[in-house]
């Protein structure tokens, strides 16, 4: 029977003591995960620290070599569910009871050489040389590594990437196939990695501003802003309504591009060529929106702990609603002829379909998630910011394939514009920055924000010094990359770009 004490409630964004979070025997913290998972709740993070950097005087010689921290989030009533466990070279995986954990342990067994034993499919995520274990041999050559195999004489395999047309990340696909028909498909990245979250622990530094907004290029807004209100948490500063406002209207501006862009993007896909056009220069209309505010069409430069570098007169404001009415028009326009073409339908229903469960055993998160029936939405779930104030639905859709994951971007288009209009017609008056101070110590928070890909989690944590101790990243990809493999599943191996598309994950946002 576990103990209250062996759970830690918290909020989005909200700063607690490390000491105060508490530390669990390995089999009642593999129980009280996987029990949590069945009631509801999901892991929104799960990462390991190394003992030697947590500033404790009672750490003995034990044999523990890493505390194990889970952050369990619980949608309906908004709370998460913070503790954690010491573990030794190795502990029960849980992975067969909760596979949502999969991708989590492998990449704890990477980065700290600890082994989830029972783990299904222990592979690196990364590539990273700590995989080489004790033996002291080399880690693999990235890409290079043992894929799942089907045998049979009809059983064929084509291997995509990493390289591939056009300008694009890399990222290799392995498909098992009989005929067209894919049977299971392997994703294999850490092309893209760049040891950011390694580069994070004693800052900030002035690289970090950097670091955090390229995490992933398409969501600085999203990623800044994440960062922005979990070092205003630790310095229990309070960020102004301007600067609020402002960020918020940044974040839905890059929501507006990107899916813009992903309608155009499918429409290519499917070569219905008018919304394709039409959707590539809207989208650059938006992208514009931002730069007018920072410099910036990706918001590079705009947000900062303690508000936002570049403010809204009134007379941009003006030019902004001016712009967003045009925009809307056209955007409206251009997915409307979309979504009557009975040849377009044909194409995206029963595409890639991902049912509801599966993307609740996943743990998956964002508009693939809410195009299988998922409510799951950190503005209106996890409020912080402005978000707390004006609520935006969550647009939800349930048939979970291509159709779907479109209309949900549809809707979400909508809706966005609403709320930017909305914001700049009734900005706050006051300043866009003030000094957040100092960082607490010894004080850890988790910091969610609903990118246009989905949540973005940031968990900081800080030494005896103010500083960053340990920072870990789950960008919205890494909870969805397996659900596109899943959806691949009794597919055309020809439809995987149009399925791709629809999902359009990261690979740098994975590879941190």
């Amino acid at each position: 029977m576990m103990s209250r004490r062996s759970i830690l409630s918290m909020r989005n964004a909200q700063p607690v003591r490390i000491k105060d979070v508490p530390v669990v025997p390995v089999p009642e913290f593999r129980e009280r995960v996987i029990r949590s998972v069945n009631e509801g709740g999901r892991i929104s993070a799960l990462f390991g620290v190394p003992r030697s950097r947590l500033a404790e005087g009672s750490l003995r010689s034990d044999g523990q070599r890493v505390r194990l921290f889970v952050v369990l989030a619980f949608d309906e009533t908004g709370t998460l569910s913070l503790f954690s466990a010491d573990v030794p070279s190795f502990y029960a995986s849980l992975t067969p009871d909760c596979p949502q954990a999969h991708l989590f342990e492998r990449e704890i067994a990477e980065q700290w050489r600890v082994v989830p034993k029972g783990h299904p499919w222990l592979k690196p995520v990364r590539f990273q040389v700590p995989f080489a274990g004790r033996s002291g041999k080399p880690a693999p050559k990235i890409g290079m590594t043992d894929f799942f195999r089907l045998e049979g004489e009809e059983i064929h395999e084509v291997a995509v990437g990493p390289v591939h047309a056009g300008i694009i990340e890399p990222g290799h696909f392995r498909f098992q196939c009989h005929g067209e028909n894919v049977y299971h498909l392997e994703i294999s990245l850490g092309y893209q990695h760049r040891g950011i979250e390694a580069a994070l622990p004693g800052g900030p530094t002035n690289r970090t501003l950097h670091f955090m907004e390229t995490a992933a290029g398409d969501t600085t807004a999203g990623h800044m802003i994440a960062f922005a209100n979990a070092v205003e948490a630790l310095c229990g500063s309070q960020t102004s309504p301007r600067a609020l406002a402002i960020r918020a209207v940044a974040l839905e501006l890059e929501r507006l591009a990107n899916h813009t862009g992903d309608l155009g993007a499918l429409s290519g896909d499917v070569g219905f060529l008018p919304t394709a056009s039409y959707c590539g220069r809207i989208r650059g209309d938006f992208l514009n929106m931002t730069a007018a505010i920072c410099g910036s069409r990706f918001a590079r430069g705009l947000v900062i702990p303690g508000g936002t570098v570049f403010d809204i007169g009134d007379g941009l404001v003006r030019d902004l609603l001016n712009r967003l009415a045009a925009a809307e028009k056209d955007v409206t326009g251009a997915v409307e002829l979309l979504f009557r073409e009975s040849s377009v339908l044909a194409r995206f229903e029963n595409a890639g379909t991902l049912t509801r469960q599966a993307c609740v055993d996943l743990g998956m998160v964002g508009p693939a998630a809410r195009a299988s029936g998922l409510s799951r939405d950190v503005r209106s779930d996890f409020p912080a910011g402005i978000f707390r104030f004006f609520n935006i639905p969550a647009s939800v859709w349930h048939s979970g394939d291509v159709f779907a994951r479109a209309l949900v971007r549809w809707l979400e288009i909508q809706r966005s514009i609403e709320f930017v209009r909305g914001q700049l017609e009734q900005i706050p008056e006051g300043c866009s920055f003030t000094d957040p101070g100092n960082m607490k110590k010894q004080s850890l928070t988790v910091s969610m924000v609903e990118g246009w890909r989905g949540e973005i989690v940031h968990a900081a944590l800080t030494d005896e010094n103010g500083r960053f101790l340990h920072y870990k990243i789950i960008d919205p990809s890494f909870h969805n990359w397996f659900g596109l493999a899943m959806a691949m599943r009794g597919q055309a191996v020809s439809d995987f770009p149009l399925c791709n598309k629809s999902f359009n994950l990261s690979y740098c946002g994975h590879d941190l």
